[in-house]
């Protein structure tokens, strides 16, 4: 709708909007939530809330990404078939908020989903080859669906400390973005720059005590995004990046998912069995506040996200500042393991 505005200028609308859409969303969706029984009652085993908390508030994100890109990305085949993607991710979201589906279920509608955006061109046709890039043939297919319910279920696994997921999809978000931009991929850049303004604007609502959870509809919709996202040209072209900018970007959802799975099958359980055992549960069992634990994990995130904007910037004094904030994220990291060892003494 704006195609005459400046990139930066896009970029910088498509986060504001997106990030006041899903702020003034999120109160209304919440009473829809208490209205319709979406509510995550605490078990007392992996939930660490007391009360009953409305889950669904992805709907408020989902509504404010959606706003943006309509307003500042151009509607390609690739842009019109992850919109249709995430439309049945977030429907499959809400009713899994309200009636917890089973996961066999969730996984095929995950898959429907991948081949829409298949159908419609988003597919993960080239991978690194040290010099180069080498097309990835009829591997392209299952490569792609691998990709897009790997990502899915990554930020869903990791949603289950107040803030964790929003922000780790926001640096995740943010720091492709930064490279979409430098690397002259100026579409990609809005559309992450929406999924970031999104997240900004619901977290006050879900940092711990939070008001409302993301729930299955936000957080599978994040990573949809995320993964499809990554799949718009910013990687094809680019050996150094084909893989390492999203993998770096979301190594730690990534990471867990990926152990989880392993954990639960040698175990001889479903890899879907919900367990305690991912890293935020054992930094809270290892006597870290569900704040501190938050803090790590993100602060963990930033360090490593900020290695791909380092290498990709054409810019020596914003190298410098991501130096400097590799240093920042460390000390924060360090300052919250010496308030744990005090407390505790």
């Amino acid at each position: 709708m704006f195609s005459s505005l400046g990139t930066l200028t896009k970029i910088a609308l498509a986060a504001v909007i997106s990030l006041i859409v899903s702020l003034v969303l999120t109160p209304p969706v919440r009473k829809l939530a208490i209205g319709i029984g979406a509510l995550d009652i605490p078990d007392h085993k992996r939930h660490i809330h007391k009360e009953a908390t409305p889950r669904m508030g992805g709907l408020a994100i989902y509504f404010g990404f959606v706003v943006s890109l309509v307003l500042f990305v151009e509607l390609t085949r690739e842009v019109r078939g992850i919109l249709l993607g995430s439309v049945v991710i977030v429907i499959m979201g809400v009713l899994d908020d309200r009636y917890n589906l089973k996961p066999l279920i969730k996984l095929a509608v995950q898959i429907f989903a991948a081949v829409i955006a298949i159908l419609h061109g988003v597919v993960w046709d080239y991978i690194s080859s040290g010099g180069g890039t080498i097309s990835t043939g009829l591997l392209a297919y299952p490569l792609t669906i691998f990709w897009i319910v790997a990502c899915t279920n990554a930020i869903n696994l990791i949603d289950g400390l107040d803030g964790l997921a929003a922000g780790i999809s926001s640096i995740s978000s943010l720091t492709m973005l930064l490279v979409a931009y430098f690397l002259l991929e100026p579409e990609v850049a809005v559309i992450l720059a929406a999924v970031f303004g999104a997240c900004i604007g619901f977290l006050p609502y879900n940092i711990n005590p939070a008001k409302i959870f993301m729930g299955d509809t936000g957080s599978q919709f994040l990573g949809y995004i995320l993964a499809t996202a990554s799949m718009l040209g910013l990687f094809k072209f680019y050996a150094i990046f084909t893989i390492f900018v999203p993998l770096v970007s979301l190594v730690y959802p990534l990471m867990d998912t990926g152990f989880a799975f392993l954990r639960r099958i040698s175990h001889g359980e479903s890899p879907f069995h919900a367990d305690r055992k991912h890293l935020h549960h054992r930094l809270l069992d290892a006597g870290f506040s569900p704040k501190q634990a938050v803090g790590i994990l993100c602060s963990g995130s930033a360090f490593l996200c900020i290695m791909p904007i380092i290498r990709v910037s054409p810019y020596m004094w914003l190298k410098i500042l991501c130096l400097a904030g590799m240093f920042v994220t460390l000390f924060i990291i360090i300052m919250i393991f010496i308030n744990r060892t005090n407390t505790e003494k």
